[in-house]
């Protein structure tokens, strides 16, 4: 993975050039919105965006920075947020437990009992470590007991592995986008099946990414997922931008 230069990180995290991505996410059974998922952006001292994974892997060596920036960009995330609509933000296990407390006095956690309860889903991404695995369980098991609502991220992406008993505790599931780009493989899209009807089975939601067309919507519809995401809804992101400039 290609990492920051020091100089380029260290400025990003003192002049806070983070913004935020709100991408809706679709209802299948009317088009409308029904929520938005909120993305880090970062961004260089002349305005040219930096990727997010080369960030948090930038910042994955230090684990007091990835809390701090990690920390910044769930307040903009929450104070930015469109008005009355659900917000779906991620959150890494290892920014979360970087504070040092797990309990009821996780930063995160605090901030998260500030907002609506009915408004926020928080997404934990699906990793491919057994220790992330255990992390997602004891995050998921903090965040159920205070109500919060869960999502599980990047089900069926290339370097996932999945946790049934992380899948069995989140009220979400979130598709991949490389489930579209594998649809023609018949036996993985039938594993793909066989999961969407074990999420409505057991009360929970599914949302498909990566649509970006007509036949892409198809595929969703399909499947018989309850929302989809992606730039075939372009003209409907909200971008915001936070930070100093030059």
């Amino acid at each position: 993975m290609e990492l920051l230069l020091p100089q380029i990180l260290l400025d990003l995290i003192e002049k806070k050039r983070f913004g935020v991505e709100y991408q809706p996410i679709i209802d299948m059974e009317n088009q409308d919105i029904f929520g938005y998922e909120s993305l880090s952006r970062f961004f260089t001292h002349s305005n040219k965006p930096i990727r997010p994974d080369i960030v948090y892997a930038s910042l994955h060596s230090s684990p007091l920075s990835l809390f701090q920036v990690e920390y910044e960009q769930k307040l903009i995330q929450l104070s930015s947020a469109p008005d009355c609509e659900r917000i779906f933000i991620n959150l890494d296990q290892d920014s979360y437990f970087a504070s040092g407390d797990s309990g009821v006095n996780n930063s995160f956690l605090k901030l998260f009992n500030s907002y609506p309860k009915h408004c926020i889903t928080v997404e934990l991404i699906e990793n491919s470590e057994i220790n992330d695995a255990k992390m997602s369980l004891k995050m998921i098991e903090n965040l159920s007991l205070n109500k919060i609502q869960t999502a599980l991220d990047d089900v069926f992406g290339p370097l996932s592995m999945l946790s049934f008993e992380v899948l069995q505790l989140v009220d979400y599931v979130k598709l991949d986008k490389y489930v579209i780009r594998n649809k023609d493989d018949k036996e993985f899209m039938a594993l793909v099946q066989s999961i969407v009807d074990y999420a409505h089975l057991s009360g929970k939601k599914t949302i498909l990414e990566g649509v970006e067309s007509k036949n892409d919507l198809a595929i969703a519809a399909q499947l018989n997922v309850d929302y989809v995401q992606g730039f075939l809804y372009k003209d409907h992101f909200i971008n915001v931008f936070q930070g100093s400039s030059d």
